[in-house]
Formats: structure tokens, sequence, C-alpha cells
């Protein structure tokens, strides 16, 4: 890995603040480069950016290519001539900050968003038209989905009335289709267009303040994605494209029914026969939108968990072989240039460990995992090599003052102990200065942990099906003397 020390902070775009329900690519995320490059941060880590579903999951994208409308920032809409402020202020969007309505948002956001459509469709007809050309490859297929899934009433393609277009095997069936849902087709494309372009200006400004940006790469699609409809014979369906079996977690310490996930499984014996062609567009795909792409559960490339569809719990699932480490090097070797991070986190096989070692990325350490008062863990820093990731916690642990308060007294204490943690300094502080001062070549934390945001600031709570995703900064938190503080601990431990 070429990464130098450094360190940076978790944060959704969704979770930035703005007058219209949900962050976006306009002023707030400006505002945040300027407070990571004030604080002497490297890079900002992101959660997925694709459009989501039911339950709001940006692990649960109707697309693994396309970017999330919602991201879409209606003030630059208004700057471009695309909307009236009127027609945004005429929505209710909501008076609450702290967290996301998504419900008022999808009310809202695209009424909105076809008034620009209207307007911007022929007088950006040559760009779009490029834009298409550049994403032939999967575009098409996904402004064609999302109208089938419209004209449907939002149903998941398996439960679709009509077969000819839910099979897709008639390609004349997908042209009649095409050609009467059109408006719709050039809604949903002229959609990713605005996302695409809105990103690209941010990402140049970010990249101008010498930052980079992490992104996230769930290692399954959804079923109910464009992806699995346009081309179902890449995963594990039978001959009505229904899963034969699904993606999970076995049961452990934490669960003992496990994790059901529900994605459906890959092929790997078709994908292998042209050299993992669809991961590598998968791939190219995710550099379009990142510097450093981090691959969430790379231990099921090794061996993966395969529940039988229709499964109530992952219980009954069983050990699959993935391809391992030859899936890696042939990312490795069409993408020489990209930093990839390898999310390694539970109880990883000698197989994985292995996998990890050959493959030369770094693995992730997480310190709310660290401090086992009955066990020695691999998570302390002093048992960190230095080509590894530490983080206070992922988007899918609490806040540091949230742990405190449920983890294990012992625990807590182990913590004091071992960081030297004094109630002057900051709970939260000692913590993050244990991360700081580590070997990893970098550091991240949320950035509820900056703050010392505790109860009802996580952003997911996994095996839960309410109330994630939806936690927001609120305008004002990110002050001048919360960036030098960060900024003079970065330097101080030799991360600037």
């Amino acid at each position: 890995m070429t990464m130098k020390r450094s360190s940076g902070i978790l944060m959704p775009v969704s979770s930035l603040p703005s007058p219209y329900g949900i962050g976006t690519f306009g002023k707030a995320a400006y505002d945040f480069a300027d407070f990571l490059h004030a604080a002497n941060q490297r890079y900002w880590q992101l959660l997925p950016l694709g459009p989501t579903s039911y339950g709001d999951s940006p692990y649960q994208s109707f697309s693994a290519y396309a970017g999330n409308p919602y991201f879409i920032d209606l003030d630059l809409l208004v700057k471009d001539g695309l909307l009236l402020q009127q027609e945004i202020d005429a929505v209710d969007w909501g008076s609450e900050g702290r967290y996301v309505d998504y419900g008022r948002i999808y009310q809202g956001r695209f009424a909105v968003l076809h008034q620009a459509k209207e307007r911007g469709w022929q007088r950006d007809a040559a760009a779009v038209e490029a834009f298409v050309a550049e994403n032939a490859g999967w575009l098409p297929d996904y402004a064609l989905f999302m109208a089938c899934k419209r004209h449907f009433g939002m149903k998941a393609w398996t439960e679709w009335d009509d077969e000819a277009i839910r099979l897709r095997k008639d390609p004349k069936v997908l042209e009649a289709y095409r050609e009467k849902l059109r408006e719709d087709v050039e809604f949903f494309t002229y959609l990713q267009f605005l996302f695409y372009r809105q990103w690209q200006q941010l990402r140049d400004y970010i990249h101008q303040l010498g930052i980079g940006i992490i992104g996230d790469l769930p290692i399954y699609v959804a079923m109910d994605s464009a992806d699995v409809w346009a081309q179902p014979e890449n995963f594990q369906l039978d001959e009505r494209n229904v899963p034969t079996e699904v993606s999970g977690v076995p049961p452990d310490y934490f669960n003992e029914n496990g994790q059901l996930w529900g994605n459906p499984l890959y092929r790997w014996d078709v994908m292998e026969r042209d050299g993992f062609g669809w991961w590598i567009r998968r791939i190219d795909g995710a550099a379009k939108l990142y510097d450093v792409i981090r691959i969430d559960h790379f231990r099921g490339l090794e061996s993966y968990w395969a529940v039988p569809y229709g499964s109530t719990t992952a219980k009954n699932g069983r050990w699959v072989k993935g391809p391992g480490i030859r899936l890696v090097r042939a990312l490795q070797g069409w993408f020489p240039q990209l930093e990839l991070i390898a999310e390694d986190l539970g109880y990883p096989t000698p197989e994985v460990q292995q996998m990890l070692t050959d493959s030369g990325l770094p693995g992730m350490k997480v310190l709310e995992f660290a401090f086992d008062s009955r066990d020695a863990s691999v998570y302390l820093p002093h048992a960190y090599q230095e080509n590894c990731i530490c983080y206070t916690g992922t988007h899918d642990n609490s806040p540091l003052q949230l742990w405190r308060q449920e983890a294990e007294a012992e625990d807590v204490a182990m913590a004091v102990r071992y960081l030297g943690l004094h109630e002057a300094e900051g709970f939260h502080w000692g913590i993050i200065r244990g991360g700081m001062s580590s070997v990893a070549r970098l550091f991240v934390a949320q950035i509820q942990d900056y703050l010392g945001l505790g109860a009802g600031n996580r952003i997911n709570t996994p095996g839960t099906d309410s109330g994630n995703w939806q936690w927001r900064l609120l305008p004002g938190e990110l002050t001048e003397e919360l960036a030098e503080k960060i900024g003079s601990m970065t330097v101080l431990y030799g991360r600037k």
C-alpha cells in the first residue's frame, strides 16, 4: 500500500446538514471538505453512494453503478437554471434537523427533480448523449429498470406482472417497454447525469484541497437491482430467476441466529470464465467515485455462508469456497494504482488471514473491539503492524460515548487503564488519541466521536429494521475550534 501515514473522518453524505431533509453535494459538502482541510485530515470516508430502496440502507441499492438522486443538490440546480427557488420552497421538507425523514423526502424530491428534467433534457442533450455513451454498460439497463419499477408500482422486479419483461428474454419486449416508458427512462437517465456532474465538481474541489475519498464496496448487490435483473446468469438463480441460496453470516457470540442478509450469491464459476469481467467493470465504476475502495466482508471472497432460499434465519447455512486470491489478483492486475482496503472484521480463519497476507491489502482494526477484559485482542494498538487501518468504530458501531455506556464495565476499565484515560481529557478524546498515536498507516474516526455524541447518534444498528441511516449533523456543530483541536493532534502524531 502506498498510502502515507494519515488520518480521515467517516461522514456519510446523507448526514450532512441541508435545508431540504438530507445531505447533498451542495454547500455543506464543500464546507465539510474545508473542515477536513483545516483539521489536517487526508481522507473523507463515505458510505456507498447508490440509490437506496426499502429500508434506506446504502448497502441494498438498486444499482452497483448509479448514484442516489437524493444527493443532487437543489440549490445548485437553481444556480444552473434548472429550478426556481419557489418550486423548492413549495415543498414541505420538514423541520427535523437531526434525522432524515425518508418518507417525506421520497414524496417531495422526485417531483422537484422532474421539473429540473423538463428544463434540462433538451438544453443538455449533447452532454447527456455523451454521458450515456460513456456509461453504456449499465445506464440504459438501470434507467429502464427504474422506469419499469414505477410502472409496476415500485414492486421488486421479481414481482412484476409481465413475465416477458421480468425475465427479459426477448429484446423486442425490452424495446417496447423502453418506448412505452420513454418519459421515465429519460428522467432516470437525466438524474444520473445530474448526480455525476455534481459529484465530479465536488470531487475536484476535494482533490484540490489534497484530500482523498474512501468509498465502500458492498460485497453483494441487492436482489431487487438492475444488476441482477439485467445479468441473472451471474447469480445463483433457478430458471425462474428465483434464488437457490442467499447470503448471510452464521450464528456467533453476538447473534444466535446469525444474520440473514438475503442477497443473491454469485456464480463464481461463470464469473471466472472471462477473468472476472463483471467485477472488473464494477471496480472500474467505483473508481469513478472514489480514490480508495474498502471491500466490505472481505472474508466472503475466501468462503461465504450460503443459506437456503426461504429460510427465516441464517442458522441452516453452509460454508462454500469462493474465488479467494484469484479474484484479488485479477483486480490488482487491472487496477495497480487503486488503493484497496480489506474489511476483515470478525474471526478470520487461517485461510482468510493467508489471503490477506498474500494480497498485501491493509486490514481493519476497530478500537471498540480492543478492550475485551477477558481476552487479549489483536485490536489493541500495541499489536498493530503498520499495514492496517485503525478505526474508533465503523458505521455499524456505537459512537464512543454510547459505547462507554453500553460496554461491560470491565471493558471500559480496561480502556481507561490501557490508554491512561482521564476525565479532564475526555473519554472520547483519549480513545481517539490511542488510535492517532498507533502505528496504523491510516486512522479514521466517525465525526460523532470528535463531537463526543452518545445515545441517539448511531448511523446503523445491525440486525434492526428501523431507525437506521437517519443521523445528521446539525448546522454549526463543526467549529473552527474543533478543527484546530483535531489538526493539532494530527500534527502531534505525524499524520498531517
